[in-house]
């Protein structure tokens, strides 16, 4: 498994969260923040805090992506250079033409 593998993986996983983040919260004010308050004057968890954490984790899981995307090409770029040294290393045949006659007839 490369590395690249893996970063694809967790790109993956980090969109898919980030996708969940975004359909909970709710642009009116209500979504999952206002099921938790009531929106009277009883907050177990606090209408304002859950609102805060899915702010808070939205923005960390855009980070994490784009860090991750970001990680991940320089990654293939690595692979790809190593790839080209490897290539330029290796022995390539060599393409010979046959002699032309002609050039065997200039010593008579």
């Amino acid at each position: 498994m490369t590395t690249f593998t893996i970063f694809l993986g967790l790109i993956v996983i980090v969109s898919f969260l980030l996708i969940v983040v975004i359909m909970v919260q709710n642009p009116k004010g209500g979504g999952l923040s206002s099921s938790f308050g009531g929106g009277g004057t009883q907050q177990l968890g606090g209408v304002k805090k859950t609102t805060d954490f899915l702010d808070k984790s939205t923005w960390a899981l855009a980070t994490l992506l784009l860090v991750l995307i970001l990680l991940s090409n320089i990654n293939l770029m690595g692979d790809a250079s190593s790839v080209e040294s490897q290539v330029d290393t290796d022995q390539v045949p060599v393409q010979t033409t046959p002699a032309t006659p002609e050039a065997d007839n200039t010593n008579e």
